[in-house]
């Protein structure tokens, strides 16, 4: 069995920059928000009863195989970097982190299978894959759940479908996502017109790490808003109309770009990549935007030496629980931005 320590090198197979649309599409995601009948919503049970559904899911999951090398974590045990690293990886919810009393998650070596146990809902299975791949998400997601739903009695109404913590969640209990690296389209004041589009067809715009987090990195995910009354196949058939409009549309804007502001968009990437690999210090913020606009270069072929695998991990292991896990010890702000200049440049030396 794997340990947090084994994962804090090497990152998941979601971030290895292949499938459709990969210039533009970093990941696809597909959550299933589910509840043991029997037992009060998590918001609602006791510490007793918390240790009932972990102990009941824990053992099921783990027996269930559904995944190579499954890693079990009892987030109850770990300390506040394992807890951060998981988050950063997508592996767990900021709120999973930050809950009470039993709880945990498992997860596959490559990292495209996560279950959470006892987060808002007592189960959130989770697949994760690299580009644009809702199809092959979706079809592995379900396998997992119809394999788990032969086991547990899954908390459902003929009526209002699967029964969920949240009102916004019951129906399908399908959160589907992709997310998406703009940065033309922010350039050019674009964005929002087309999020006001995306708005109009049920879907909502977030940030790197879902709901209630900001934009960073120019890295937006899209997902749909609610699940009741409409299929599985329906909502993820919203949501892959509507992609393939947005990956044509930041093109379009880096087009221009190239035609309209050319000597300033190459000042703007090769600033970024000098800065990355001479700067001694840099904060978590600076790190995004600039490794933003490398990414942009390596797509548009103005810069050659990188692939794009090793910037979609530095976007993960540059964060804060990356960095401290990697050092073996907690860090204050300064030492954490001095070590990630360090660590980047180690890392872009060696291309």
């Amino acid at each position: 069995m794997m340990e947090i320590k084994d994962l804090s090198e090497n990152t998941g197979e979601w971030l290895r920059g292949s499938g459709k649309e990969s210039d533009i599409v970093i990941s696809s995601r597909i959550r299933l928000a589910r509840n043991i009948t029997g037992f009060p919503f998590i918001s609602r049970a006791n510490l007793k009863q918390k240790g009932d559904i972990e102990s009941l899911l824990r053992e099921t999951v783990i027996k269930s195989n559904i995944a190579k090398d499954l890693s079990y974590v009892n987030l109850n045990k770990a300390n506040a970097v394992d807890k951060l690293f998981l988050v950063e990886r997508h592996l767990i919810s900021k709120e999973h982190a930050e809950g009470e009393g039993e709880r945990g998650v498992a997860f596959g070596k490559s990292e495209t299978i996560s279950l959470m146990i006892n987060e808002e809902d007592h189960l959130r299975i989770q697949v994760i894959r690299s580009g644009f791949e809702l199809k092959n998400t979706w079809t592995t997601i379900d396998e997992i759940d119809n394999c788990l739903g032969g086991k547990l009695n899954f908390a459902f109404s003929s009526r209002f479908g699967y029964l969920t913590a949240c009102p916004t969640n019951i129906g399908t209990g399908m959160r589907g996502s992709v997310m998406l690296h703009l940065p033309a389209l922010g350039m050019t004041k674009h964005i929002e017109k087309v999020f006001n589009a995306v708005g109009k067809l049920g879907l909502v715009v977030r940030g790197l790490y879902g709901e209630g987090t900001k934009v960073s990195g120019d890295l937006y995910q899209i997902s749909n808003q609610f699940t009741l009354g409409k299929s599985e196949t329906e909502i993820l058939a919203v949501i892959e109309s509507v992609i393939p409009r947005i990956t044509s549309y930041e093109r379009m804007a880096r087009k221009a770009l190239i035609l309209e502001s050319k000597d300033l968009l190459e000042d703007r990437i090769w600033r970024s990549y000098g800065m990355l690999k001479a700067a001694r210090m840099i904060t978590s913020d600076e790190i995004l935007q600039l490794l933003s606009q490398v990414r942009m270069g390596v797509n548009l072929g103005l810069i050659n030496d990188i692939e794009m695998r090793t910037l979609n991990e530095l976007f993960i292991l540059t964060l804060p629980g990356h960095l401290q896990k990697l050092q073996g010890c907690e860090l204050d702000s300064t030492q954490r931005n001095i070590i990630r200049a360090s660590y980047i440049r180690k890392r872009l030396e060696g291309i």
